[in-house]
This record gives C-alpha cells, structure tokens and sequence, in this order.
C-alpha cells in the first residue's frame, strides 16, 4: 500500500491525530538492543516506562532479556497481571498505601526496588514484615546526572549495610544512570563503593546501568551486570540528535492533520500539547514531519500545533495527513489508549496502552 492511500485509512479507520507504530521496526529495534547487550556481556532489562505494553514487554523477554524495568508500582502491577517476571521498580517508594501494594506484588512476582535513603529503607522495612518475605533492594547512586541517587559511595555503602541488617530487607546491589560522559567517575564510585560492601560482608549480585544515550558506553563499567534502554524500543527526535538512533529507527509516528492554513508562513496541525506534549527535549520545536522537514512545530495550545513553514519551500495544503516523529516519545505514549500497529506497510490491528496513567 503506498503511503497516501495508508495515510487516508488510518483517518478513515482510526481518526487523527493517531499514534501508529511499525511493528517491523519495533522487532528490529528490539533485536538490535538485545545484540548490543549481548556484545557487551551484560543482561538487557529493558525500561517498559517508553511503551506500556505487557505485549511489546512479552516480544522483549523472547528476544532475551532478563527481566524489565518499571518506573512506578501501578506499571509493574500491570505487568505481572500481563504475565510478566524479574521486575525491578527504579524509583524510590513512599507512603502506606504503596507499602500494601508492594508486600502484595512481591508475594505474586520476583520484584526489586530501589532506595537513596534511609526513610525509603524504613517504609520498605514495614513491605518486606507484611509480604512475609524481604522486599529486595538495590541502592540507587547518582554520579552526575543529580536526579536521585546517593552522591557518594560512603552514603551507597552506609545503605547496604542498613539493607544488610534488616529481616525485611534484602541487598542485590546497586543502580546508575551514569551522563554520558560519566563513566569514569562512575568507574571509581562503584569501585569504592565495591569494596566498603564487601567489606561489610555484603555483594552486589545486580550492578544495573541505563539509560538509552548510554548504549554508545555499553560494557564500559567494569562489573555492571545488566542496563536499562526504554526509548530505544521506538525511538524519537532526541535520540535521532545524540546518535542513538536513526530517522529510519523511528517506529512511532503520529499522523496528524492540517487543519488550518490561515497565513502563507503558518498552519494548524491537529495535535497540540495533549499529543505531541510540550516536553521539548532540549531541541527546536516539538517534532520532525517527514513530509515537511524544514517546516517547524513551533508551539502548541492544547489541541493546536503552531506551523512556521517560513522555512519549507513546498508547504502542506488544508487537509493533508503528515506523518510526526515526536521529541520525546515515552510521554506521547502515555497521551493515548491504544497504538495502530503496522506490518510490511499495512495496518494489522492496534494495541492498548495497559499502563497508561499509572502514575502511582
């Protein structure tokens, strides 16, 4: 099917804006994740925050990966009730009512979670006395990106020790999101935070970097046992701009329609911030349109995409689908309930976003 004649089924079918990936390039991107973690020596646990699918997490897990990755509680109660093992939750919990969840989850599936302080380690404490069982914990370490993490390797230490002495509690090791350029200091923080928790008579079993942007770094850490990918499953504009990707790896795409054309330099697309989001990744405009790539998406209302098309030699016409690589593409996701699928260039049917909105 040539690509008009998909463009016009898909609005017939589906509507626009529609959020559509290509199966074809989802395999790819999969099998390409999995040969680059097995180049590496290390277990590939990819990051299931990007899709949401127990279904594309399941295509993952036959490719040969460990386990998945799960950013908040709810997505990993959606992925055990998808069938789904070997969960490891990379945020800090908090609160009672997460504490009940996670002592109920941990009984049904082999499920770790991750703590940077000792407040994290008390309410897990009180998870791992009502499962029955110690709650697993690897310690979580910044070492330049300054979003959680301890920010030593004395204070990573002094957290294994507390996991150590705890009934309720068992130690697996330690997690990085190392920047880019990081891996160094990276090296020389689990190095020292190696040796004071063997010291204590404790092991790191599980020693989990991440991070897409990271794959140019792979087997770089000396005794990292697994990393975390989540974008690299579909790929997006920002990965396309560090490297990690290229336009061809991009497989999802939201078909969206011009609506307005009210000025000779300027239109309307269907899809405003409650699409596209205003997550603009650090880049220029809010997304790439294969059609027209040197028109730019320059803002959004909620259901407007602002064109400036002073830059487009040929410009769209009132009423033409074109096809939109997002910036960020995990958070475009999270905007809809399904995903038309695609094979071969024809669409073979769509799948539910499970895991949308579990923000808790």
């Amino acid at each position: 099917m040539d690509q008009a004649a998909l463009k016009q089924e898909i609005s017939n079918s589906y509507g626009s804006p529609c959020v559509v990936i290509d199966l074809d390039k989802v395999e790819a991107n999969i099998a390409k994740l999995q040969g680059q973690c097995d180049a590496a020596g290390v277990k590939n646990r990819p990051h299931v925050k990007t899709h949401k699918s127990p279904e594309l997490a399941r295509m993952q897990i036959s490719a040969g990966a460990s386990g998945i990755t799960c950013q908040k509680l709810g997505e990993a109660e959606v992925m055990v009730d998808g069938g789904l093992d070997n969960i490891l939750i990379s945020y800090n919990l908090l609160g009672q009512e997460k504490m009940e969840r996670l002592a109920a989850l941990s009984k049904r599936a082999n499920i770790a979670v991750v703590a940077d302080n000792p407040v994290v380690l008390e309410a897990l404490s009180s998870a791992g006395a009502m499962a029955g069982q110690p709650i697993n914990v690897l310690v979580e370490c910044d070492t330049g990106q300054k979003r959680a993490g301890v920010e030593t390797a004395g204070e990573a230490v002094s957290l294994a020790k507390q996991i150590g002495a705890s009934a309720d509690l068992s130690f697996k090791g330690l997690m990085f999101y190392p920047p880019v350029d990081g891996w160094p200091v990276t090296q020389s923080f689990f190095d020292e935070a190696k040796a004071g928790i063997a010291d204590a008579g404790l092991s790191a079993e599980i020693v989990s970097t991440g991070g897409t942007p990271n794959l140019v770094n792979l087997g770089q850490l000396d005794g990292a046992t697994e990393h975390r990918s989540g974008t690299s499953i579909f790929n997006d504009r920002m990965m396309m701009a560090c490297g990690a990707a290229t336009l061809d790896e991009c497989a999802l795409q939201v078909y969206a329609t011009v609506v307005s054309r009210a000025g000779p330099e300027r239109g309307i697309l269907d899809s405003g911030s409650k699409t596209l989001t205003s997550d603009p990744g650090g880049l220029d405009g809010f997304g790439y349109i294969l059609e027209y790539p040197d028109a730019r998406i320059k803002g959004f209302s909620e259901e407007h995409g602002f064109l400036d098309l002073s830059s487009s030699g040929a410009k769209p016409e009132v009423g033409e689908i074109v096809r939109v690589v997002p910036n960020h593409v995990c958070v475009v996701v999270n905007m809809v309930d399904r995903l038309v699928t695609l094979r071969g260039g024809r669409i073979v049917g769509e799948l539910p976003v499970a895991a949308r909105g579990r923000i808790s």
